[in-house]
Formats: C-alpha cells, sequence, structure tokens
C-alpha cells in the first residue's frame, strides 16, 4: 500500500517561508504524479500544485510564491510570502497514472495533512 506522511507544518508570521514535505513509502511511488491540497474551515478542498515527471502545475493564488518538488520519495512544497489566507490544512495526494492533473477525485492515495496558521 502507499502511504502518505506531511510534515513541515507550524505556525509563521505573514510575509514568512515554510516548506512542507510528503514522505511516500510503497510499490512505484516515484512514478506518480504528486499533488498537494488544502482545506480551510468552512472552504471545500482545493488544488496548490501537482508534479509529474518534469511538469508542474500551480493554482492561480499561489503562482510565482510556492514551488513544488521532488528529491527521491519526499515531495516539497516551498511556500513564500506566506499570508493569513493561506491558512489551512494542507495535505499530499498521489495519482498512480502519473498523469497531471488537478481533481481530487483523480487521485487514489491521500495523506492525513499538516496543519499550516498564518498570523498576521
Amino acid at each position: 500500500q502507499v502511504r502518505l506522511l506531511e510534515s513541515g507544518g507550524g505556525l509563521v508570521q505573514a510575509g514568512g517561508s515554510l516548506r512542507l514535505s510528503c514522505a511516500a513509502s510503497g510499490p512505484t511511488f516515484n512514478s506518480y504524479t504528486m499533488g498537494w491540497f488544502r482545506q480551510a474551515p468552512g472552504k471545500q478542498r482545493e488544488f496548490v500544485a501537482a508534479i509529474s515527471g518534469a511538469f508542474t502545475d500551480y493554482a492561480d493564488s499561489v503562482k510565482g510564491r510556492f514551488t513544488i518538488s521532488r528529491d527521491k520519495g519526499t515531495t516539497y512544497l516551498q511556500m513564500n510570502s506566506l499570508s493569513p489566507e493561506d491558512t489551512a490544512m494542507y495535505v499530499c495526494a498521489a495519482e498512480k497514472r502519473g498523469i497531471l492533473t488537478r481533481l481530487i477525485s483523480h487521485y487514489d492515495y491521500w495523506g492525513s495533512g499538516t496543519q499550516v496558521t498564518v498570523s498576521s
């Protein structure tokens, strides 16, 4: 079974940075698309970023501020210039076909999330 474990969340002041990590284990995980999603209270889960091979995709709200990358079995989300609007539970996900996608329904495996809170 594929397992995903996020880390790196915490409390940060507006304008600061955090780097989230998603450690993946299981068969053929290095060929999967990896994505980051977030969910704030009272809002639906939304796409943040994804990486598949050499291709990346970002939500407009984070483009230019966040960077997704991969190194061996870990997927990272570098978050810069954070604002209170970025406060959410951040969850990583894996899509086993290796197709770059923003659609929640296409992802096969999910982590439990790491909380990011940005204070003003």
